[in-house]
């Protein structure tokens, strides 16, 4: 079988590499799903996988199962003898690369987390640092089993000895800079599903109290139901006399806001040392926005910014807005210097 005629696969072993020994002492890649028995036994269709898992997994989500009975569907009938397997280990931190040399076996009394198993002879042992970074983040998946594609030539050329082309010195290797961005989004995207499943209706305006707090502002927030327009006073001085006043109105709703919600706000800001702020978690319409611009003491911040305000201010928040936002510090690649220039 050619190389382009043979997928490639990737596999891991596990979250803590607990499969290691198994892939590289027994020469084999394995899958767990160790309560469906033998997968042989089996319909040869997903359908069948799919009433398997929930049978094997009663307590399984409805939106996961079509996932749970892909991957062990597809390493008994995708996965084919002579196709590559990629297995990035976080043991050695190297990527070990091999060829498919057996059918599917049943094997609980080899391993019995990872009972499903596909003999494989492992040809090399590559470093991660022989990788661009696009490659490394492809075959970093969260999931057990999965295609390789993007990046599949990357390994053939890697197991033959030939290359695809000159290797991308790392500070002009543009997949850096993808995967950074892809990174940093996926932060952004889960802090505000967060906010919005977590933090609905008056939750949401404590939680924009904390972040002014962390801002230096001291905060009144008005108790739920009627409130005037108002959610927050905040200012600066303990006692709140003196100026600025910033009179907060917070919208937990992610639709659009529109010029009259912004206008009502602006109407209560009755001195020209007060200042209005309206807080969404959706966006604002192009006439609210254009009443704002005309205003030198009205503020707007939509779902994106509140994003930011908040991962520029989260160390200072309190523990209990950082147990509902668990977010822990990850170093990613910065732009290039000429990056930057532009």
């Amino acid at each position: 079988m050619s190389s382009s005629e043979r997928s490639v696969w990737g596999f891991h072993a596990g979250r803590t590499g607990d499969a290691n020994s198994l892939f590289l002492e027994n020469n084999c890649v394995a899958i767990g799903w160790d309560k469906m028995g033998d997968l042989s036994k089996i319909g040869a269709n997903r359908e069948a996988f799919k009433s398997a898992i929930l049978e094997a997994y009663p307590d399984t989500k409805p939106a996961a199962v079509p996932l749970g009975a892909g991957q062990p569907f597809r390493f008994l009938h995708e996965v084919k003898l002579g196709d590559l397997v990629v297995y990035p280990s976080k043991l050695d931190r190297k990527v070990h690369i091999g060829e498919v040399t057996g059918q599917y076996a049943h094997r609980p009394d080899i391993s019995a987390g990872y009972p499903h198993q596909r003999a494989v002879k492992w040809h090399k042992h590559v470093a991660r640092t022989a990788f661009s970074q696009g490659a490394l983040y492809e075959i970093g998946s969260a999931m057990s089993l999965f295609q390789v594609r993007n990046y599949a030539q990357d390994f053939v050329a890697s197991l033959t000895g030939k290359t695809v082309e000159a290797q991308t010195p790392v500070q002009k290797d543009e997949t850096v800079k993808a995967v950074a961005e892809d990174i940093e989004q996926v932060t952004r995207d889960f802090v505000l599903k967060t906010l919005e499943q977590e933090l609905k209706g008056h939750p949401l305006t404590d939680f924009v109290a904390q972040l002014l707090n962390t801002m230096g502002y001291r905060t009144r927030v008005s108790p739920p139901g009627p409130d005037g327009g108002i959610d927050i006073v905040a200012h600066k001085d303990e006692l709140g006399f003196e100026p600025p006043i910033i009179k907060v109105q917070v919208k937990s709703s992610t639709e659009s806001v529109g010029a009259p919600a912004v206008q009502a706000l602006y109407g209560t800001v009755a001195h020209e040392k007060e200042y209005g702020l309206f807080v969404t978690l959706g966006d604002f319409s192009s006439a609210a926005r254009a009443f704002a611009k005309a205003k030198n003491n009205l503020r707007l911040i939509d779902a994106v910014e509140l994003v930011e305000l908040v991962l520029e201010h989260y160390e200072q928040l309190d523990s209990r807005y950082k147990g509902i936002l668990p977010l822990q510090r990850v170093y990613v690649p910065a732009p290039s210097p000429d990056e930057d220039i532009e």
